[in-house]
């Protein structure tokens, strides 16, 4: 497979503080990132370092062989970078429908390849955003970024705070999209039990340096190394313990973002 995504050495922050310090890592064609750590530890710093809304300090971003470390979000946008925040950011205005064809790009993702995608969306063309559920609201996020047709997508927390049939239902579509489309993908996600079945290579960040990186099926079998650096139990949920740790770490003074 072709290398994708190239970040060599990146150092970035936002104002007078740095939170990535030296970040490597290589994504190829059509192959997904689990992007992994506990609370604080620069894992949406990172994602947004990618998009272009940190301050770069040093280090190089490549995509497709191409250095876009000076370029604009807007810029990395079209050359082939799709986004999904926390926030989702739809239109909260406008319905389901124009929320994607507003900003819809030529290619394989179209508006009926969405809605074959989330059926939901389908049925709900007609609702404004702030009509829907926060299970829909994050299908529709995700059927926005399709909708761009870009080369990658990085997506922040897709799973947060939604009930369980609907992060089963979510992870279907994110199988699909990444195993069977083929759409290189980077997901930042604390449930790394489920999220670390769909991805191919995982990085964990620790204070906002790469302490891991490998495959996503050892890593999903490594409790230890999982209970170390994540938190996660025997039984696959976030300890006590890690609960605490993150809890200081995000409100320690100078800790990093995401």
């Amino acid at each position: 497979m072709s290398e994708l995504l190239n970040v060599q050495g990146l150092t970035a922050g936002y104002g007078e503080a740095i939170v990535l310090t030296d970040v490597t890592f290589k994504l190829a064609e059509g192959q997904a990132l689990a992007l992994l750590g506990r609370n604080g530890m620069g894992k949406t710093t990172l994602v947004n370092s990618i998009i272009g809304v940190t301050r770069h300090i040093g280090g190089t971003i490549s995509l497709d062989g191409r250095d876009i470390t000076g370029l604009r979000p807007d810029q990395r946008a079209h050359a082939g970078i799709g986004w999904v925040p926390q926030e989702r950011n739809i239109f909260r205005s406008l319905t389901v429908e124009e929320n994607m064809t507003a900003i819809a790009r030529p290619g394989a993702w179209t508006l009926a390849k969405v809605y074959a995608l989330f059926p939901r969306l389908a049925e709900r063309r007609r609702n404004l955003g702030n009509e829907l559920s926060g299970g829909e609201q994050q299908m529709l996020a995700i059927g926005r970024a399709l909708i761009l047709n870009p080369r990658i997508m990085l997506l922040d927390e897709p799973l947060e705070g939604l009930a369980p049939i609907l992060i089963a239902e979510l992870l279907a579509a994110l199988r699909k999209i990444i195993r069977e489309e083929g759409l290189s993908a980077i997901l930042v996600e604390q449930n790394a039990q489920k999220i670390l079945g769909v991805t191919d290579q995982a990085i964990i960040i620790e204070r906002g340096s790469i302490v891991y990186q490998g495959d996503s099926t050892a890593l999903k079998a490594d409790r230890a190394l999982l209970e170390t650096y994540v938190g996660v139990t025997d039984a696959g949920s976030v300890s006590r313990k890690a609960q605490r740790d993150a809890r200081r770490t995000t409100s320690a003074p100078g800790a990093g973002a995401g």
